[in-house]
């Protein structure tokens, strides 16, 4: 049996009567740019992430980029941040001008070690962006505690964890802001890129409204030297749909993935653990093994082993 990492296609036809209705409405609206499905998107994943405000932006990089640009950090700057991800967070400190500072991660959770973040902070240290890596919350806790003292700025990355929550409150709340990505193949995936940075700080939602627009407050008038990051409004109605759906995908996905831990706990891999106070939404179920490469390979000759399965009648 060929099971796929992700099959959007069938995502898409089991909400195809939700869909398609509220395609065409806004098809036939002629607002296609920040109409009222973005702000109202915004208004529903700010209430998720118990923040007061949402600003949709293109995708989940430009949500990271806006934020530390919101932030203000350039050159001269040092932002700490995991190795052990996609490329965004890092790429966002770079196109700040800003030095990369990576440090370790803990070998179970795959998130920041705060111990190590601890030994990377310096006078120049201005945010620390921990990614909640496959959908379990990074150890916020520890590392305000070693932000707040230097006021170091904390910016979660929260692209793989909508609907996570660290000791009972949803994620993207703790830090200055937290980004989330809309790419298709997120717990919460639009049919396009898509992405919003959630923030409590009504002056840092402002700049971020303005940054993602060339840095207007009001039409052509450009107080700032800004970006084209805004969240279409096709995409937004889309993922107003399916976020309806969100609670109950994560809960299946937590049951898919108790059913591997009871299934794969006699072979010998580490399988994934939630941190004591988290829940964990598994956007990815990853297992360690000792012999990574070799258990690849042997699952690749058995595919290739085993004939293609008919598609007669």
């Amino acid at each position: 049996m060929h099971v796929p990492f992700l099959n959007l296609a069938a995502q898409h036809e089991s909400l195809r009567n939700e869909l398609l209705p509220v395609v065409e409405q806004t098809l036939a609206s002629g607002h296609y740019i920040l109409g009222p499905n973005v702000e109202a998107l915004e208004k529903e994943v700010a209430g998720l992430a118990g923040t007061r405000f949402g600003v949709g932006v293109n995708s989940g990089s430009d949500a990271l980029t806006l934020a530390l640009r919101a932030l203000e950090i350039g050159r001269g700057d040092e932002v700490i941040t995991t190795p052990f991800t996609y490329i965004a967070p890092a790429e966002s400190a770079y196109q700040m001008g800003a030095r990369i500072v990576f440090a370790d991660i803990d070998p179970r959770s795959f998130n920041l070690a705060p111990e190590d973040v601890a030994r990377r902070i310096t006078p120049r240290t201005k945010a620390i962006i921990p990614v909640h890596l496959f959908g379990q919350p990074a150890p916020l806790n520890e590392l305000m505690a070693l932000a707040e003292p230097g006021g170091v700025h904390i910016v979660e990355d929260c692209a793989q964890a909508i609907g996570a929550t660290y000791h009972g409150a949803p994620v993207g709340q703790f830090g200055r802001m937290g980004c989330f990505s809309f790419y298709p193949t997120k717990n919460l995936g639009a049919d396009g890129d898509g992405g919003m940075v959630v923030t409590s700080d009504e002056s840092l939602a402002k700049k971020l409204r303005m940054l993602r627009g060339h840095g207007v407050a009001r039409r052509y008038f450009h107080e700032l030297h800004g970006y084209n990051s805004r969240l279409d409004e096709l995409q937004a109605a889309i993922l107003r749909v399916k976020l309806a759906h969100l609670k109950n995908w994560n809960a299946r996905r937590v049951e898919i993935a108790e059913r591997y831990q009871t299934g794969l706990q006699d072979l010998p891999l580490e399988l994934p653990i939630s941190a004591p106070g988290n829940t964990h939404v598994f956007h990815v179920y990853a297992v360690l093994a000792k012999w990574r490469d070799e258990l690849l390979v042997g699952v690749l000759q058995q595919l290739r082993s085993k004939p293609s399965p008919s598609r007669g009648g």
